[in-house]
């Protein structure tokens, strides 16, 4: 399968002056790619994002209500989105988000037609532990928990080692490559090898234009979660020309 690229700004730019510069700066220079880049921008700014792939950074597990300050599956669709970030540790560690939480906000994703990009990874304290591979199959069997084999297809695995995010300090090819395996390992378990093969498993977690390609020929991902190098138009670029 073709290698994804998501960009993950998280609460940035500041402006929407800043986010269309660094938007007309990225999509001059990815006519060829738009079909493996995707922009996930904060939600005031999604409808600056245009003649690309988009998604959210985040949704509420209902339609529609008396849910102030949420945002609805059904009006990020309506707002063009077709990708949606869930599990990300942020959310987990800072606003207390549940794996039961995750995974009903997977669901609502899937029944908006919405493709979750599921995010999941280990602290640096479950690591020194080695408990890596029992912190992802616990995080995969409870945030997938109820998907169907059907669903599964339009769901993307994130690998975001929790230490190695905005850090600056990338987590090692030949690491991360063994929790691609296990990943893979844990869904063939669960529901099919077949299935497995075509389930596109993403690396995140200070990803650069040095690193970027190594992850994709030797780490065996099939794409990158991109944080804070996606803000700067140049590096992002490299990434893309490294990996595309």
């Amino acid at each position: 399968m073709k290698p994804l690229i998501v960009a993950n700004w998280k609460m940035n730019p500041e402006t929407s002056d800043k986010t269309k510069e660094l938007l007309d700066s990225i999509n001059k220079e990815t006519v060829k790619n738009r079909e493996q880049v995707v922009i996930c921008p904060p939600f005031v700014y999604l409808s600056l994002v245009k003649d690309i792939k988009k998604g959210a950074q985040n949704l509420f597990f209902e339609e529609k209500g008396a849910f102030t300050g949420e945002i609805s599956p059904l009006m990020l669709k309506d707002a063009g989105c077709e990708y949606i970030i869930l599990g990300h540790s942020e959310r987990r560690k800072i606003f207390g988000e549940s794996d039961e939480l995750i995974n009903k906000k997977i669901k609502a994703a899937l029944r908006a037609n919405l493709k979750p990009i599921f995010c999941i990874g280990e602290t640096k304290e479950e690591r020194e532990n080695n408990i890596t591979k029992k912190v992802l199959l616990s995080q995969i069997e409870r945030g997938l928990d109820g998907v169907k084999e059907a669903e599964l297809g339009n769901i993307i695995l994130a690998y975001e080692p929790v230490w190695a995010i905005g850090t600056g300090i990338s987590c090692e090819t030949e690491k991360a490559k063994e929790a691609a395996d296990f990943i893979r390992e844990v869904v063939t378990k669960l529901y099919s090898l077949n299935l497995a093969k075509n389930t596109p498993v993403l690396y995140g977690g200070s990803v650069n234009s040095e690193n970027a390609f190594s992850y994709i020929k030797e780490g065996n991902f099939n794409g990158l979660l991109v944080g804070g190098a996606s803000l700067k138009a140049e590096e992002f670029l490299k990434i893309i020309k490294n990996v595309l």
